[in-house]
């Protein structure tokens, strides 16, 4: 029988290691040797999963937090606690980027149609929906050879970009040219629901005459209520934090490049998503792998 666990106990509640050691029959060297082996085992458990850590975090970009980090490890088979990788992850001084509120590019027309909102702040994901509700929204970049304008289509369903488009104006070429891109890739039946804010690109009747034409369903939020529009809004605080305002970009080229290799190469098909149970829109999508347990134990 193992008997240091009761006697780690006594010491635990500052009672007498000799006298528990006498009643066990085991002594004092042998108990304080057996801790320090713990100690040291626990140490070299923890030095190699910091090395693990180190590199899920070096291959994110610097952007993973704790959550993520224990969700990619998990994946490669380590079951370690959450709370055990946050720990190591401050002792190393690393830690994840968090977003923070940017300006909004969101010019309304007064004198747009009234269109429904057909979502009602309804986000949920859902792999066996795809391609039935987008969200879409404009965000900006600044670079030296001036502003540069981001453009996107999200299925609501996944979280995956979907469709995008970049250019040096705020024209309603620049989100036709988004939802034209979605739309040749996924070929989604007639009905689907496309829900965006009430920016002058999107109200105007060249945008609904494109979505006329593929059978898409115009949804508008409410004026000046972010939330409506929570799914586009959250993806540009992610993508600015992880990616556009981490350097400056010195020409249009760097930046579209930069956003392609994010998009296509990482957020789509690596990142995980805290909303998909840290899956990536990819898995979560091919329903391929269940979603992360979230462990708690230290």
């Amino acid at each position: 029988m193992n008997v240091y666990p009761f006697i780690e106990a006594e010491q635990a509640g500052s009672r007498n290691v000799k006298r528990a050691c006498e009643l066990m029959q085991v002594s004092r060297s042998a108990y304080y040797q057996h801790t320090r082996g713990e100690q040291a085992e626990r140490d070299r458990v923890d030095q190699a999963l910091s090395k693990k850590i180190t590199a899920v975090y070096e291959h994110s970009r610097g952007t993973y937090g704790a959550p993520r980090v224990h969700a990619e490890l998990a994946a490669q088979g380590l079951r370690h606690g959450r709370k055990r990788v946050a720990r190591l992850m401050r002792t190393a001084g690393i830690a994840g980027r968090c977003p923070r509120r940017w300006r909004t590019t969101t010019i309304p027309d007064p004198a747009a149609p009234a269109r429904p909102d057909l979502v009602h702040r309804d986000f949920a994901a859902d792999p066996t929906a795809t391609d039935t509700r987008w969200c879409g929204d404009i965000t900006y970049i600044p670079t030296r050879e001036g502003w540069l304008y981001l453009a996107t289509v999200i299925d609501l369903a996944s979280r995956r970009v979907v469709g995008w488009a970049v250019a040096d104006h705020l024209r309603t070429d620049l989100v036709d040219a988004a939802l034209s891109h979605a739309l040749t890739r996924r070929r989604p039946a007639h009905g689907l629901v496309f829900h965006t804010d009430r920016g002058c690109q999107y109200t105007s009747a060249q945008h609904a005459r494109l979505a006329a034409r593929h059978g898409v369903r115009l949804s508008h939020g409410r004026r000046g209520q972010c939330w409506d529009n929570a799914v586009a809004e959250s993806f540009f605080a992610t993508i600015k934090t992880e990616l556009l305002h981490r350097q400056p970009w010195p020409t249009h080229t760097a930046a579209r490049q930069a956003i392609f290799e994010y998009v296509e190469g990482w957020y789509n098909t690596r990142r995980r998503h805290s909303t998909l149970g840290y899956l990536s829109p990819a898995e979560y999508e091919a329903g391929a792998i269940s979603p992360l347990p979230a462990s708690t134990a230290a």
